[in-house]
């Protein structure tokens, strides 16, 4: 049934792009979805070679959107990270970085109307159950990409997506220090578990010998502050 392809948005959030589909272009069946997903990014390949896969984690990614399922938002999001080596899609944890186009995403589907020169669009974040509200520019009634917002790793300028986020702390781990401690020794290194939309160990980069100023390898930072597409059809490969 995927033969003509399936509609989708190639888009870049923050620093990092995905696929951004509609929940119903997609099996319901997980299993098979995520089978359809590795074949469409080429996964496992470390090239992605016959895929739309970028050969790297940060462009591997996939949000899944459909109307929202609760009255305090407008459209579910749902993140799959596609690995790039492995047979693997997993819905382990959320992405700041893809949330950054749900809100341009959702008004290119139709899933939210233009209302106004900025459009409000409120993001159910199915993997930790949380309410993003995205501030997307929509002069003359269609998303605006063009914009002054510049984020490191990222070329250029953009139009920014301000996010404010409701209720995040203790999300994914249940409070918003996991272990009750501000900081905790962990083999002789002292490090901050904080769970605030999202798990995170802080620790020194002095303490690894390193000045923090180190190019970055595989990064998955979460930049939010701006996004970038174009539509196109997702065949899968054979």
């Amino acid at each position: 049934m995927y033969e003509d392809g399936i509609p989708c948005l190639w888009m870049r959030g923050g620093t990092s792009k995905g696929a951004y589909f509609l929940a119903e272009h997609l099996p319901a069946d997980i299993g098979e979805r995520g089978d359809l997903l590795l074949r469409i990014m080429g996964s496992p390949d470390p090239r992605q070679i016959d895929g739309i896969g970028g050969a790297d984690p940060l462009t591997s990614k996939v949000a899944v959107l459909s109307p929202s399922s609760r009255t305090d938002a407008d459209v579910d999001y749902l993140f799959l990270q596609v690995f790039v080596d492995q047979a693997l899609v997993s819905d382990k944890q959320g992405c700041g970085n893809i949330l950054a186009g749900v809100g341009p995403a959702a008004i290119e589907r139709g899933l939210v109307a233009v209302a106004g020169e900025v459009t409000p669009v409120r993001i159910h974040m199915v993997n930790s159950g949380e309410v993003a509200v995205a501030q997307v520019e929509t002069p003359s009634g269609k998303v605006n990409y063009k914009g002054d917002a510049v984020i490191a790793g990222v070329p250029g300028n953009h139009a920014a997506v301000p996010l404010l986020f409701t209720n995040i702390a203790g999300s994914m781990c249940g409070s918003l220090l996991p272990t009750g401690n501000a900081v905790d020794v962990i083999e002789g290194i002292e490090a901050t578990l904080i769970d605030n939309g999202m798990p995170c160990v802080i620790m020194r980069a002095s303490d690894f010998g390193l000045s923090g100023q180190e190019r970055a390898r595989r990064s998955r930072r979460m930049r939010l502050s701006s996004s970038a597409s174009r539509p196109f059809a997702c065949r899968p490969g054979r």
